[in-house]
């Protein structure tokens, strides 16, 4: 455990020993871990210098964990011990001046090892303060520019909209650091709040409740995968709930009986998000109150909303022309304002189109009714949640082609009553099967390809071996009609 000064203590010294490794503000490190408290001093460490915080997935699959490493050029990797063996393949591969240390042992131990303590340094708002790798519809993973101003932005919405907090509270990290927990952090630091790292590093639900009994006004961010879990645990019955103070969910769809069912095991404490890491954590939002007056009052439609546009940003609805809609037309979902990034890391094309006008173009079909509220429709770019990690289906597909016995494939999300949803690959072999035996051979040996191309949780869980797919006239894969026939099926 560590109070405010020790972690001051701790990062400023981290930063001086990166900098006798021969960092220079605006270096990159990567950090390629789970859950643990070194993330935290790390994250700080790093902006302590003038350096770019790289968190990055830590289940990764090292092909894609090596591209991050590249395109980010990161200059040091900060990791744990379950990445110890992959870090220091990717590193060797490279015979450049990359350095490594692995949290709690001897050469993490050596960069704090020094008495001196740089002073902060000095950064402009816009300067990068964190990449988010996120893929697109291309598979590869671009890096989103959040700069200190968007951290800053943030930090101030979630304290404004979503959330208050006063020293003393706590945030349990269960989800992933590397991604929306570990923005959160922020808001708990700025508040004098506890930022609590289960041991397990992860979720557990009985651990959760353990947390509750040392740690009171607890709040955790979760994916409604997670929430759901929680609500189905057995021992949530003898939980010390009233220490709870509140579940952020987001990530993935909360579906309104799922929501009804959280609420009435769980009272008045869910809030809602939506955001993009293009956007992070921040586009729109429910509090507390408004979701519970929400479901007291039986109002499905906006239990099934993301709430409403958070401080300072602008939400709108755009047709095919940018052109703006009106309240209840469906169109894309447009976002402006101090929280949106400032483009994709050496992409300047990507950048482009995604804030063209000014505008981050989230690639989210929805529509806002007359009060402002935004419900999600659909997904442009055919978005794949599934535990609450976003899962491109283009990445998959490209992977899925590479085998040489798949002609054709598209892979598509299905409804999952724990995940949100999950990976399913439609494809159409080169040569047809002939019986029972030789499909499931099939399936086995793309399920094989796809462990070696991609991580574990992006590979689908289920295959349907088809003659051909359903396209239009203009020979694009109608998805739409192949995610009915998969319900229907």
């Amino acid at each position: 455990m560590h109070d405010y000064a020790a972690l001051a203590h701790r990062a400023a010294r981290l930063a001086y020993g990166l900098k006798l490794a021969g960092l220079v503000a605006g270096d990159r490190v990567l950090l390629v871990s789970r859950n643990t408290p070194q993330y935290v001093e790390a994250l700080f460490g790093c902006w302590w210098a003038g350096f770019v915080a790289v968190p990055s997935n830590a289940k990764l699959h090292e092909r894609e964990l090596a591209h991050v490493l590249d395109n980010s050029d990161a200059r040091f990797v900060l990791h744990d011990r379950s990445a110890e063996a992959t870090v220091a393949t990717l590193v060797r591969a490279r015979g450049q001046a990359i350095g490594a240390a692995c949290f709690g042992d001897a050469a993490y131990d050596a960069l704090l090892a020094h008495d001196e303590a740089p002073s902060i340094a000095p950064v402009s708002p816009d300067a990068p303060a964190w990449l988010f790798y996120t893929s697109g519809t291309t598979g590869r993973a671009k890096g989103v520019i959040i700069s200190h101003a968007n951290l800053r932005a943030m930090t101030a919405c979630f304290l404004q909209d979503v959330e208050t907090i006063a020293p003393g509270d706590a945030i349990i990290h269960a989800a992933p650091l590397s991604h929306g927990s570990g923005l959160y952090v922020l808001p708990h630091i700025a508040r004098g709040a506890v930022n609590v790292v289960p041991q397990s590093g992860g979720f557990e639900p009985d651990e959760i409740f353990a947390l509750l009994g040392t740690w009171n006004r607890s709040l955790l961010f979760a994916a409604p995968t997670m929430v759901r879990r929680i609500v189905a645990a057995p021992s949530l019955a003898g939980a010390p709930l009233d220490r709870l103070k509140c579940i952020v969910y987001g990530g993935g769809p909360m579906y309104v009986e799922d929501c009804k069912r959280a609420y009435a095991a769980l009272g008045p404490r869910l809030a809602q998000i939506y955001g993009q890491g293009e956007s992070p954590m921040t586009i729109t939002a429910m509090d507390r109150a408004t979701l519970a007056d929400s479901i007291e009052s039986g109002d499905d439609a906006r239990i099934a909303s993301v709430g409403s546009a958070q401080s300072g940003l602008e939400v709108r609805i755009a047709g095919a022309d940018d052109a703006t809609l009106p309240a209840g037309a469906v169109g894309e979902v447009l976002v402006r304002g101090p929280t949106v990034m400032q483009g994709y890391w050496r992409n300047e094309d990507a950048s482009a189109r995604a804030l063209a006008g000014g505008w981050l173009h989230t690639g989210d079909l929805g529509v806002v009714d007359a009060d402002g509220f935004l419900t999600l429709k659909d997904r442009l770019k055919d978005l794949i949640i599934s535990g609450g990690s976003n899962i491109y289906p283009r990445e998959v597909e490209e992977v899925l082609l590479a085998h040489p016995a798949v002609a054709e494939v598209a892979v598509i999300g299905r409804r999952h009553e724990e995940w949100g949803e999950e990976v399913v690959a439609v494809v159409v072999p080169r040569q047809p099967l002939a019986d029972g035996a030789e499909r499931a051979s099939f399936e086995r040996a793309l399920d094989r390809h796809c462990l070696d191309a991609i991580a574990r949780f992006k590979r689908p869980r289920a295959y349907f071996i088809v003659a051909e797919l359903p396209k239009n006239e203009t020979g694009k894969v109608l998805k739409r009609a192949l995610r009915e026939r998969i319900a229907s099926s």
